[in-house]
């Protein structure tokens, strides 16, 4: 399956409700089904209008409402991923278990 470049553009739009220090981005999280068919179709929506934007030789700019739509997609796709709950580590289920303060 060809991939196309689905990286950050220019502006990239926060997901809501998300402080940037409150997010731990290197964590793995448990995904719901729900969460993964969400995602799932995010993903499509945002290959499927990258490559309409490459195949019709779009140009970036301030102003492109293709654009626009993937940052929204991808802020979606983001603020979905932010949502499922992180994986305990190794170390984070060791202080539970002997009731040792966070690090």
């Amino acid at each position: 399956m060809a991939t196309s470049f689905t990286t950050d553009f220019a502006i990239p739009i926060p997901a809501q409700g998300h402080s940037a220090s409150r997010i731990r981005r290197n964590r793995p999280r448990r995904i719901t089904p729900q969460a993964g068919h969400a995602l799932e179709i995010l993903g499509h929506a945002i290959e499927y209008l990258t490559d309409e934007f490459v195949h019709a030789g779009g140009e970036f700019g301030q102003e492109n409402g293709q654009l626009e739509a993937v940052q929204l997609l991808m802020s979606l796709n983001r603020q979905v991923y932010y949502e499922c709950p992180e994986v305990p580590t190794l170390s984070d289920r060791l202080r539970a278990m002997f009731r040792l303060p966070a690090a």
